[in-house]
């Protein structure tokens, strides 16, 4: 009688039932701040009538600022190239992070050169990063234009407190515990803080004047504030067309 080869069976694997699922990862303090602010959002029944505001300027903005938007796109393109617009990573409301525009007023790859910097030494080194035409834009903010953009889409407010890097929203959430609660409002393109302060000023200080203006929001202090910062566009406008004239001797 014949017998069948004995087959070989592979062992099964071992199992570790010791270990269970990997535990999932501590949230960041930024992420649990940008959740803070989200519990926080409780619109305000002015806050309807600022949006609607929001979108009308941005809207009558973009159409009759048409033209000054392409003579800056052109002579951005003439001075330095491509790219016009700078587009950059912000913290927005409730902690969400959008791309905001800009015209681009920097050397190309002055981003990844002056990423690690913040305060005084920020402002030092950009100086020396600025185009020519750069320098007139930041002067007059018209660089800020294509922000315009950015209010239609929901991203931002016409006032509000400023937009910061997602970077240095988490320095920030570190050393300033308040600073979540800027983010109860959409980051506008001017603001209180910016009409009041300079940029040697320290990020308390910014924060304190941001979170007035949240707190005190109405109908009045947006037009205020709109109105400041054309005031403010029409004089850096016209200094910066100074600067730029023959020096006399």
């Amino acid at each position: 009688m014949t017998t069948s080869p004995r087959s070989h069976v592979a062992p099964a694997p071992e199992v570790d039932l010791s270990s269970g699922p990997e535990p999932e990862p501590e949230p960041s303090l930024a992420e649990r701040y940008a959740h803070m602010s989200q519990s926080a959002l409780r619109p305000r029944a002015v806050d309807v009538l600022l949006r609607a505001l929001d979108v009308v300027i941005a809207g009558l903005a973009l159409i009759l600022l048409a033209p000054v938007a392409l003579i800056i796109a052109a002579a951005v393109l003439a001075a330095s190239r491509r790219p016009i617009l700078y587009r950059g990573a912000r913290v927005g409301r409730g902690g969400r992070t959008f791309t905001m525009f800009k015209f681009r007023t920097l050397m190309p790859g002055a981003e990844d050169r002056l990423g690690l910097y913040l305060g005084p030494e920020l402002t030092r080194r950009m100086e020396c990063e600025l185009t020519p035409v750069g320098r007139l834009l930041r002067a007059s903010q018209l660089d800020e234009l294509p922000q315009l953009v950015n209010v239609l889409r929901g991203d931002m407010a016409v006032v509000g407190p400023r937009p910061i890097r997602p970077a240095f929203f988490e320095e920030l959430c570190e050393q300033i515990p308040q600073y979540w609660q800027r983010l109860v409002v959409r980051p506008g393109m001017t603001g209180f803080a910016q009409l009041r302060i300079t940029r040697e000023m320290t990020w308390a200080e910014k924060l304190a004047h941001d979170l007035e203006y949240i707190a005190d929001r109405s109908l009045g202090l947006y037009l205020r504030v709109v109105l400041a910062t054309i005031a403010r566009i029409a004089s850096g406008l016209s200094r910066g067309l100074r600067n730029l004239g023959p020096a006399r001797g």
